[in-house]
This record gives C-alpha cells, structure tokens and sequence, in this order.
C-alpha cells in the first residue's frame, strides 16, 4: 500500500493506492491522525489506485469521519471510489456517511 498527502490551502488531499488490508489499515489511520493532529479537519481520500479494502479499511474511514465531524470542525470526502469498494461501502451502509466524487480535483473542489 502507497499513501502520499498533499496540503492544500483549504484542504488535505489524501491518495491511497493499492490493498488495505488489516495489515496495512493501521498506517492509513496513522496518516489520518497525523493529518488532525496537525489541526487539518477537511480531508479529500482519492481511492482511485485502490485495489482492495477490508472492514479495517473502512473502520479507519470511519473512524476519521467521526474525528473531523466533531464539533463541526470539518470532514472527510472520498474521491474516485472504484466500484468493487463502493459496493462494499453500500452493503456495510457506510455511503451516506461520506460524500463521493468522481476525482480528486473535484474533491478537493468541494472545499
């Protein structure tokens, strides 16, 4: 798994390519945190080199939309869902959670 961020002036553009597994979800979420802690609450997940992701992958999306949403500091956007995961992101019903956009120029947009 490759993670690279990328801070713009009004967000953090988060691209993940390849498997999250269980293995590799922990460093995902340390990217997250890294990412609030550092007092970023807007944050754009471009998933379009994902391979794969488990329920540990989706547990750490969750758990940094929940992070940012807090006292309405800001949130969590995905980008480029391919649709093997957006399928497994509407049967878990974790779609309503998070807006989705068809890039990441477009994500980071929303902004």
């Amino acid at each position: 798994m490759e993670i690279t961020t990328k801070q713009y002036k009004r967000c953090d553009l988060v691209t993940v390519k390849g498997r999250v597994d269980s293995a590799t979800a922990p460093q995902l979420s340390d990217a997250f945190d890294a990412i609030v802690h550092g007092g970023h609450y807007k944050i754009a997940v471009d998933l379009g080199g994902l391979d794969y992701m488990s329920s540990a992958g989706l547990r750490a999306l969750l758990a940094v939309q929940k992070l940012c949403k807090r006292y309405n500091h800001g949130e969590v956007v995905l980008a480029a869902v391919p649709v093997r995961i957006h399928e497994a992101m509407d049967l878990a019903g974790f779609l309503p959670l998070f807006k989705t956009f068809d890039d990441g120029t477009a994500a980071v947009g929303y902004f």
